[in-house]
């Protein structure tokens, strides 16, 4: 497991996506066991991968994504980015858009 906090996921967006470095970064309460995910201001959550073992769910989960969008009865996340492996993460970073709070 990697260890993964706000700190490393603001360094990590700073980085990428200097656009969005200035919205605030916070842990979501309940964390999965492939993935940590974080808010990303209001709107946007950014989910890591916990592990290298996850990391090949990264593409797999984008792809799933962007399958479902518009064939649902209910809305499905949007795909907004996908970063890339880092020093401080060695697996892909991704962002969803959020469709609930």
């Amino acid at each position: 497991m990697i260890d993964i906090d706000e700190p490393l996921v603001a360094e990590l967006i700073s980085e990428q996506f200097p656009h969005w470095s200035t919205l605030r970064v916070r842990a979501v309460p309940q964390q999965g066991w492939d993935n940590r995910t974080f808010r990303l201001g209001d709107d946007l959550s950014v989910r890591l991968p916990s592990g290298e073992a996850y990391a090949a769910a990264v593409e797999k989960e984008k792809r799933a994504l962007e399958f479902l969008d518009g064939k649902l009865p209910v809305l499905v996340p949007s795909v907004m980015a996908v970063g890339a492996p880092s020093r401080e993460l060695p697996a892909s970073l991704v962002r969803t858009s959020m469709v609930a709070r």
